[in-house]
């Protein structure tokens, strides 16, 4: 049986039009400086289309590979899927070799694309043992390759997404910064951490500082932006255009909303009411299983209940029924009666 239907989440309030800052990317003026980052396994089109709901001013897809032989997995299909998404549609490529990356990116063109992002930053071991991802940045010459290949390919824009460098003693984003604004990219996100780091250890912004510094492309910073505060320190600090937030949108889509709010107008609003949130988390678990179907669409909602929980100590020995439940609509049940029993705890 299909579980019942949830109500729309609210919208973000309306911004005054006279703090509005936007970036222009190509064509397209963007509404706001905060963007979501790609993330595999999370940023999938339901995720996405949500987080535009709050204020995300650009939602790039999850990574796809360039090697089209590996297009036709369920996976890659999902990830090409953009029906229905917000415009401007951004899509993320990883590979290491020029002219597959510039096959790939006419493709995606052609099914839709409007705005092509190549992935230099992924430090997964199964991404750099292919030479791809943030694996690149210790040959710039092939870098330069790749970069000229991809923009020659397409007429949209094309950005890029890098860390600060190899590992803390070879940081090299200010030398790939300038080599991307001579080949074209129409904007360049820096993540705060080498491809040594991973995960580990606090984002640093001197080097994001220090390659801004010449450029006349858009600056994005990316890396333990966590806070609408925290992305005003960032923006003031590294002179960068935007922001991209990643891991704290995960639990909490409406992060966008907020900086958002903050960056126009110095204040953040009122944080969204239990019952606001809880019709939030159940028509995101509606377009999961809508998106991936029964087996799949339990398993990704998962994760995001994991992380809704995670949000709010009072609901966490929710999360164990949550993983136990073994169909959508025993786990939509469980869902909606935890999160209306913890709407009812703040209104007592």
């Amino acid at each position: 049986m299909a579980p019942p239907r949830a109500q729309a989440p609210p919208r973000a309030p309306p911004r005054d039009p006279r703090f509005i800052v936007s970036l222009q990317l190509g064509p397209y003026r963007l509404p706001g400086r905060v963007l979501l980052a790609p993330m595999a396994g999370v940023t999938d089109r339901p995720f996405r289309i949500l987080c535009r709901r709050f204020g995300a001013a650009l939602t790039p897809a999850e990574m796809l590979t360039a090697d089209q032989r590996l297009w036709t997995t369920a996976k890659s299909q999902r990830r090409m899927d953009h029906a229905g998404e917000p415009e401007p549609r951004v899509v993320q490529l990883v590979g290491s070799e020029p002219g597959e990356l510039a096959a790939a990116a006419r493709v995606n063109v052609d099914l839709g694309a409007q705005v092509i992002d190549i992935n230099m930053g992924c430090p997964a071991k199964k991404v750099c043992n292919r030479d791809a991802g943030s694996a690149l940045l210790s040959d710039e010459a092939l870098v330069q390759r790749i970069l000229e290949a991809v923009v020659r390919a397409v007429p949209v824009p094309v950005t890029l997404k890098i860390r600060t460098g190899v590992h803390p003693e070879r940081r090299n984003a200010a030398a790939i910064a300038s080599l991307a604004q001579s080949c074209g990219i129409a904007a360049l996100t820096i993540h705060g951490r080498t491809r040594a780091d991973h995960f580990r250890g606090t984002a640093e912004y001197d080097t994001m500082r220090a390659a801004r510094a010449g450029l006349k492309i858009a600056l994005i910073a990316n890396g333990d932006i966590d806070s609408a505060q925290r992305a005003r320190t960032v923006l003031d600090f590294t002179g960068a255009q935007a922001v991209m937030i990643g891991r704290a949108a995960q639990g909490a889509p409406w992060i966008f909303r907020d900086v958002n709010a903050y960056l126009a107008q110095g204040t953040c609003p009122a944080p969204l009411l239990r019952a606001q949130q809880t019709q939030i988390i159940l028509q995101h678990l509606e377009s999961l299983y809508a998106f991936y179907g029964e087996y799949t669409g339990l398993r990704m909602a998962r994760k995001h209940l994991a992380w809704y929980c995670r949000q709010h100590i009072q609901i966490e020995s929710l999360r164990a029924q949550l993983m136990a439940a073994e169909d959508s609509a025993s786990q939509f049940a469980v869902a909606r009666r935890g999160f209306e029993e913890w709407e009812r705890l703040e209104a007592a």
